[in-house]
């Protein structure tokens, strides 16, 4: 069994941090965040077990659990009435059948969403009770046509929905099942007057299983947005921990893009970028590749120094996103057949190579893949 490193993050350093530098929310007391999860690595149901169910779906997070996960997570965008919903973006021609649905033909737009043209059907002009009317569909359907089966069976989901099957299943199951939202596109809502970040305070303090039971980590791939939650919760929520999301090293959060600050995810991984997130997050979670790249021929590389670095400053590490299927898979990790065959022995070895460097946690679309990489692996 994976045993923990001794440079995981410790929770009395963590807290005379974040307490020095951060105001506290009127009314509150700071308490210390529990360390005992972070002595496990934790599996993410991304987007629950999208590999073999359509993506945010109850019936795909409740899979997720099912196989193994600890954690389940959640994309969020609004609806027009406000209503934050489980979606991988808020334009949702690729997972719903609304194209297909003559009533919301007039629905369909061209907008600007991070500066990148985007044309089809968007969340943020539906309510909730038309949202309703939709079902989802298999987003990639030609790497996972076994999905395809499941189409038109799933309703959208709201995060309050979200919160209740992980109640449910921390009851069913005996542990407790944490939730992963990210705030999707949060400098586009706040300019269409539908900002992410009260909402989501606010909704996952009306539920006391996510306000004081379950871990929540709070992701999202912009920074402003997760300075301003912090700065809103101060360390009144210490089973609340903000997630730094980093993409592929040579892009840029949008709202450093926005501000004109030319700073990339990879300057946001250097020594002095990640004591500036351990300021105001609790974890960063990079792209794979920013941990352990692969060359041409699909052989991994020395491991960076961003893991080491980052426990160093008390951050813990999750990182995305392990695929069983080839498409996903480097070369030699690939099983004889077609881009859609599955390699889970290949997802597998990929995940203990990053668990051989130290990470705490990572997103799968397979859990029942990543629970036997965890439990499969046995640390020097």
């Amino acid at each position: 069994m994976h045993v923990s490193s001794p440079s995981r993050r410790s929770s009395l350093t963590r807290f005379l941090r974040l307490s020095a530098v951060l105001p506290l929310v009127a009314g509150s007391s700071l308490t210390l965040i529990g360390c005992g999860e972070e002595d496990k690595v934790m599996v993410i149901g991304h987007r629950g077990a999208s590999a073999l169910r359509p993506e945010h779906t109850l019936a795909s997070y409740r899979k997720a659990v099912e196989d193994g996960a600890d954690v389940i997570e959640p994309d969020l965008v609004p609806t027009k009435d406000g209503v934050l919903v489980a979606r991988h973006e808020n334009e949702i021609s690729g997972t719903t059948n609304v194209s297909t649905l003559a009533k919301f033909e007039g629905r369909k737009a061209t907008k600007m969403i991070d500066g990148v043209s985007v044309t089809g059907w968007f969340t943020e002009d539906f309510t909730l009770a038309e949202l309703k009317e939709l079902r989802a569909r298999e987003r990639i359907p030609a790497q996972r046509p076994g999905n395809v089966q499941y189409n038109d069976q799933f309703e959208i989901p709201t995060l309050a929905e979200v919160i209740n099957l992980a109640k449910e299943l921390s009851d069913s199951t005996g542990r407790t099942i944490h939730i992963a939202p990210e705030t999707k596109h949060p400098t586009y809502f706040q300019g269409i007057n539908l900002a992410l970040e009260d909402r989501l305070i606010t909704e996952l303090q009306a539920n006391d299983f996510s306000k004081s039971e379950a871990s929540v980590y709070i992701q999202s791939f912009e920074t402003t947005n997760l300075k301003y939650i912090r700065e809103k919760i101060g360390s009144s929520q210490d089973n609340w921990k903000l997630m730094q999301l980093i993409d592929a090293a040579e892009k840029a959060p949008y709202d450093l893009v926005k501000a004109g600050d030319s700073r990339i995810y990879r300057d946001l991984l250097t020594e002095a970028g990640i004591k500036e997130i351990a300021t105001y997050a609790d974890g960063v979670s990079p792209y794979k590749l920013n941990l352990i790249s692969v060359d041409a021929a699909g052989a991994f590389q020395t491991p960076t120094d961003v893991i080491r670095i980052a426990h160093d400053n008390d951050l813990v590490v999750h990182s995305w996103t392990f695929r069983p299927e080839n498409a996903f898979l480097p070369a030699p990790l690939k099983a004889e057949g077609a881009e859609s065959t599955r390699s889970e022995a290949g997802s597998v070895t990929e995940i203990q190579k990053y668990l051989e460097a130290g990470l705490d946690g990572f997103f799968t679309d397979d859990p029942a893949v990543g629970r036997r990489a965890v439990d499969g692996f046995k640390e020097d």
